[in-house]
């Protein structure tokens, strides 16, 4: 009888052997959708144990509907919710893996950002989204807020204290509808180039809101929150900036 076959088992690749590394794949949306709720509910679970307190450590009076920290919370959802979506796109269709890093840390950061405004707001019994308007809480005699456009740009006026006793129906830097339908659309480095174009704007719009927030809100937790936001955003504009001019 003849003797089996033996075939010999390949031996493990060495160390030091040069092997073919797949280059990173774009995320898939729904572990972009899993994730985010992850961050959300991290969160919001963040904005209940860390309740808004007073300079003394005394419990936070629950503020006015129409308070800077209530309408900063309320309006800064909104702003940060365009972000992430603009976000999820970039990270599911985007080419350049620096910007799909941008990406990324834009959108884990302000879900988790969004989950603490939320909390607070639940805390509080105030209504998660804005009701009579965006900018209410503002003070639009600020210089900052002099002028602008409410989608990002300038007029040649100014605000009027109607415009800030009736409230915005949108707010700065937050892309049209035209615009994210593009975004969406946009294929190849095209969408990178046309995220950074608009998240760059959404940052600028956002400065306002956040200094305001940062200098006015009556919770120190809340203008804590206002100013990492600020020293974050103002970080990722000057990147973002790089990469553009990077990507031509």
């Amino acid at each position: 009888m003849s003797n089996p076959t033996v075939t010999e088992a390949p031996e493990p690749a060495s160390p030091d052997a040069d092997v073919e590394v797949p280059p990173p794949g774009r995320v898939r949306p729904s572990t972009l959708v899993i994730g985010g709720l992850i961050v959300l509910v991290a969160g919001i679970l963040l904005g209940w144990f860390v309740r808004p307190m007073t300079e003394s450590g005394t419990t936070l009076d629950i503020p006015a509907a129409d308070s800077v920290d209530v309408g900063f919370a309320q309006d800064m959802t909104v702003h940060h919710s365009q972000a992430t979506e603009m976000a999820a796109v970039e990270l599911a269709n985007g080419t350049d893996a620096r910007v799909r890093g941008v990406a990324y840390d834009i959108l884990t950061s302000q879900q988790n950002q969004i989950g603490q405004m939320q909390g607070w707001l639940a805390l509080w019994g105030r209504s998660p989204a804005p009701v009579d308007g965006y900018m209410r809480w503002m003070d639009h005699s600020d210089s900052g807020m002099a002028g602008m456009d409410h989608s990002g740009g300038h007029t040649d006026g100014t605000a009027t204290d109607d415009d800030a006793s009736a409230g915005s129906t949108t707010m700065p830097g937050m892309a049209t509808p035209e615009q994210l339908a593009q975004l969406r659309a946009a294929t190849g480095v095209d969408v990178d180039r046309i995220f950074l174009d608009l998240m760059m704007t959404h940052h600028q719009g956002g400065v306002a809101m956040m200094q305001q927030a940062q200098e006015r809100a009556e919770s120190p937790v809340v203008r804590r929150l206002a100013e990492s936001m600020l020293q974050t955003q103002t970080s990722e504009l000057d990147l973002m900036a790089s990469l553009r001019s990077q990507l031509g």
